[in-house]
């Protein structure tokens, strides 16, 4: 990291900034050709191993992209505010946030796509345990990112 005076120390420290941020923002690549898209998630820590759970149609660019290179990037970011200063130069951002890189699949099980959704319902606010109609969850596709490495940095 470049600005090594912004680098976010301790997986706990990275995993408090994740958990503020809304919006995650998933980067795939297939035929040299990069494909960015906003997606909300949640996030579990097991043992030392981070996950990232998605949902989306059942089909579609992103799935049809994962099929040929399940490698993806990940960014998230949060704390905005942009601080103006007297000349040019002398402006700045103030920000926190998460970058990393991982190898996402699709979830077949029901019972671990229940388990996926539950962490998204909880992490936008469902109070209670949450239940789906049957068709509900086979029409969904739940997502899960195996994180490889992650990251934070923040101006704050």
């Amino acid at each position: 990291m470049r600005r090594s005076d912004r680098e976010v120390k301790g997986i706990e420290n990275v995993l408090k900034i994740l958990e503020k941020c809304e919006v995650l923002r998933l980067g795939l690549c297939a035929h040299n050709i990069p494909y960015v898209l906003p997606m909300n998630f949640a996030y579990e820590m097991n043992n030392d191993d981070i996950f990232i759970y998605l949902h989306c149609a059942k089909e579609g660019k992103k799935l049809d992209l994962i099929a040929i290179n399940n490698n993806v990037c990940f960014e998230a970011d949060c704390s905005h505010k942009i601080i103006k200063g007297e000349t040019p130069c002398s402006w700045t951002s103030k920000y926190e946030s998460v970058i990393g890189c991982g190898e996402i699949f699709r979830l077949s099980s029901e019972s671990e796509k229940i388990e996926a959704m539950d962490l998204l319902m909880k992490r936008y606010g469902f109070e209670g345990k949450p239940t789906y109609p049957k068709q509900a969850i086979a029409s969904v596709e739940v997502l899960k990112i195996k994180v490889n490495s992650i990251s934070g940095k923040a101006n704050i």
